[in-house]
């Protein structure tokens, strides 16, 4: 137990001062079951498409390797999922009508993704309604990402081709509120979804595991989708995929912005869509499919990925843009520029979890909100992940309720990163194993990350 009180007496004078130590006692609970975790994620969309031929890039992101950025060695994240984004967007003008793409004022032009389905006019995937040359550089990053180990790729939509969008804009609706894909096109969009995971399993060396699509609107492609709409497709979907094939291939939905209208949507499905139902309540596996802020210190991250996993439960966890600007990213970056800077804090204390918390381990419940625990059943390794948010202080962990937690006096490694600024995933071999308990001093605003070998769960 570390000490509950701090004295330091000043030299040469009468004053005495004291800093209290507040101990924190948790007790991890064998008998929590919070699913296998499946891995943790990045959208490749915006920063693929500009960055997609880098290899630098893509050890960093899916590999555990050090690799170099600007001559600092990072640790990789080790990402075992991609989420692909089929773009909405062309140049081309359909005849004989001359139709061609709307396009917002305020559109950013690296946020348009070029999709493959250039006119409806021929649903068989080859020219010249379909063009598989389109968007070379996502599609390079989808395939170093599956090289290095990836096993999990997402197919999601942001909007269908812009066609079959009411206004001919891929970026939402005119007001942004209401359904923007014409009724007509329900079918098409499923078509278009479909026909990418057939060419995706064929040719890209990777089968999507689930397909998502949401709206937004204004700077990117988006497209409102109402949940009638929604069902509707995804009706028309699992009978497009089943037809090429894929039958194992499944179907998520929905991808909303908020809980409460993920919760509000799921709730108006009805027929063959309640199988989509994602709340763990339901029996269904719920992934936190995009997360994003405008936080570079890594506070808000922290502070919701931890409420994410033990209230939400998800069995993976997705960062949306890990090259962006304003904040946003895990590594500074001008999509359309295709300038790199520096990386953010943040991006460590995301390693903090995704480097340790690995596929195929158990979520256990870490009996607070401020941990969060997983357990390797193969090597017997018990991983905590721990954030202090109040003044220094020792944090404690039980260990007593595991059948074995290894040799008395053993050695545990620990990881620290500081919040906002300061060590980086800094490797300590000086904590030990007293009995079946264990502790370590907490700097405000740090992460700690332990591993513990020889657990018996």
């Amino acid at each position: 137990m570390g000490p509950a009180l701090l004295l330091h007496l000043t030299t040469g004078l009468t004053l005495l001062t004291t800093t209290t130590l507040i101990d924190l006692t948790n007790t991890i609970d064998t008998t929590s079951n919070r699913e296998i975790w499946k891995g943790w994620d990045t959208s490749l969309a915006w920063w693929a498409a500009a960055f997609g031929q880098r290899d630098d890039l893509v050890n960093i992101f899916f590999t555990l390797r050090t690799a170099p950025h600007q001559s600092q060695p990072l640790p990789g994240l080790g990402l075992a999922i991609a989420r692909y984004n089929a773009g909405a967007s062309s140049s081309n003008i359909i005849n004989p009508s001359n139709t061609r793409m709307i396009v917002s004022p305020s559109t950013i032009p690296s946020r348009l993704i070029s999709g493959f389905w250039l006119r409806w006019t021929y649903s068989s995937p080859s020219p010249p309604s379909w063009n598989w040359s389109t968007d070379p550089n996502q599609r390079a990053m989808l395939s170093k990402a599956t090289a290095r180990g990836a096993n999990i790729l997402e197919l999601f939509s942001n909007s269908s081709m812009w066609w079959t969008c009411k206004n001919h804009n891929p970026s939402g609706s005119d007001g942004g509120k209401s359904d923007n894909v014409q009724s007509w096109n329900h079918r098409n969009h499923a078509v278009y979804l479909a026909t990418i995971a057939k060419y995706a399993s064929e040719n890209w060396g990777s089968e999507p595991s689930a397909t998502w699509w949401n709206g937004k609107i204004g700077t990117q492609e988006g497209c409102h989708f109402d949940a009638s709409t929604q069902a509707d497709v995804v009706g028309y979907l699992r009978s497009k995929l089943n037809s090429r094939g894929l039958q194992q291939t499944i179907i998520s939905a929905s991808d909303e912005s908020h809980y409460d209208e993920a919760v509000a949507t799921l709730n108006k499905f009805s027929g063959n869509a309640t199988v989509m139902g994602v709340i763990a309540r339901a029996g269904k596996k719920l992934w936190q499919s995009e997360y994003g802020e405008a936080d570079a210190t890594g506070k808000r991250l922290v502070s919701n990925l931890l409420l994410d996993m033990r209230w939400l439960r998800p069995t993976a966890w997705v960062y949306w843009q890990v090259l962006d600007g304003g904040g946003w990213e895990l590594i500074e970056a001008d999509n359309n520029r295709k300038t790199i800077g520096q990386v953010n804090q943040k991006y460590f204390v995301l390693a903090q979890f995704a480097r340790h918390i690995r596929p195929g381990m158990r979520i256990l419940d870490a009996g607070s909100d401020y941990a969060i625990a997983a357990y390797d059943h193969q090597v017997r390794k018990l991983v905590i992940v721990v954030v202090n948010w109040g003044d220094v202080q020792y944090i404690n962990f039980d260990l007593s309720r595991f059948g074995a937690v290894g040799t008395n006096g053993s050695t545990i490694k620990r990881w620290v990163t500081q919040i906002g600024s300061g060590s980086r995933c800094v490797e300590h071999s000086d904590t030990q194993l007293s009995g079946t308990k264990l502790w370590s001093r907490f700097e405000k605003k740090m992460v700690q990350t332990f591993e513990v070998s020889g657990v018996v769960l």
